[in-house]
């Protein structure tokens, strides 16, 4: 299944980095806070893509056990963004719909979870397919 919201973007570099541990997690959310500082995002900005990353990994850990996370930096006529891919090749997600309801977990945790990634970020898009695996796709741009 795939959702999706607006989609555009060029990319201008990208850097792919596993995610098996929680230190993986630390370690692609500091990775992404510089990218977002070294694009000259607000500080409040920067925080919100370090979060929708440890987010993203966190949910490779919980449901798959180890995938990617990658970090792009994006141009597209004068603007400026980041877009987080995050895959792995694990069972997938069952009902795509359901997973982006808020309050509903098959974990029980106290997460954001994708609804809050979803909120946090301008764009989103989730394939998954059962027993193969999730791609979560999104996209901050610079204000």
């Amino acid at each position: 299944m795939l959702a999706s919201s607006r989609g555009r973007g060029v990319t201008t570099r990208d850097v792919s980095l596993p995610v098996e541990t929680d230190l993986d997690i630390v370690g692609a959310r500091q990775k992404g806070r510089e990218l977002a500082a070294e694009m000259g995002f607000s500080p409040g900005d920067a925080t919100l893509v370090a979060t929708a990353i440890s987010e993203l990994a966190r949910n490779i850990i919980l449901y798959a056990k180890r995938g990617h996370i990658t970090l792009q930096a994006l141009a597209n006529s004068g603007s400026r963004g980041i877009a987080i891919v995050a895959r792995d090749e694990g069972p997938g997600i069952p009902d795509v719909r359901r997973a982006l309801e808020d309050g509903y977990s098959t974990s029980r945790s106290l997460g954001l979870g994708l609804p809050g990634v979803r909120r946090l970020m301008d764009e989103f898009e989730i394939e998954s397919e059962v027993n193969r695996g999730t791609r979560v796709t999104v996209r901050k741009w610079r204000k």
